[in-house]
């Protein structure tokens, strides 16, 4: 019975994870991804659209973001869209396409970035106990209502507490692997 309260919440541990992910791609390395505009929408037409769907995004090398429009009528608008995400990024546009340059990185900033990733990283566990703690609530409910044992209630808690062990270590496996790409000179 327990099984389907954890197995529900699993989904919802993914999304932590999932958006943590994507949180942490957006921090910038020293190194240049194409991952660093994929959450920029420009205005194009009246609406909001993803930059992905407008232009080309490359990183032909380490320290330089590529952006070829398909339409070089939207340039304008995908500058402007740039500058408005602030990412500490000047773009550069010669009528054909937008470059990005990443300066490198000092070693204060290299600290900043990680200290900014270590909060997400704490945010997602926060997340998660608190789904953790939903659960948990819900089980003694059953227990309550005696669709369920004192034993399995306390089964339940054993497993929920493993799944969420289990989320928490895949977390820190993620953190560690950005912090790295961010220290890494």
């Amino acid at each position: 019975m327990y099984q389907s309260i954890i197995e529900e919440r699993k989904l919802f541990f993914e999304e932590a994870i999932q958006h943590f992910a994507e949180e942490a791609a957006k921090i910038r390395t020293g190194r240049a991804t194409p991952a660093l505009v994929d959450h920029i929408l420009v205005e194009s037409y009246g609406a909001k659209t993803p930059l992905r769907q407008m232009a080309s995004v490359s990183a032909p090398e380490a320290r330089l973001v590529v952006i070829q429009p398909w339409d070089r009528r939207e340039l304008q608008n995908i500058e402007t869209a740039i500058r408005a995400a602030d990412l500490g990024l000047t773009p550069t546009n010669d009528g054909q396409l937008i470059r990005l340059t990443l300066p490198p990185l000092t070693e204060e900033r290299r600290r900043d970035l990680v200290k900014g990733l270590n909060r997400l990283a704490e945010e997602s566990r926060i997340s998660i106990r608190t789904l953790r703690e939903e659960a948990w609530k819900e089980i003694q409910e059953l227990e309550k209502s005696g669709a369920m044992g004192e034993d399995d209630k306390f089964r339940g808690r054993d497993a929920l507490q493993e799944t969420v062990e289990s989320f928490n270590e895949r977390i820190e496996l993620l953190r560690k692997k950005k912090e790295s790409e961010i220290l890494t000179l």
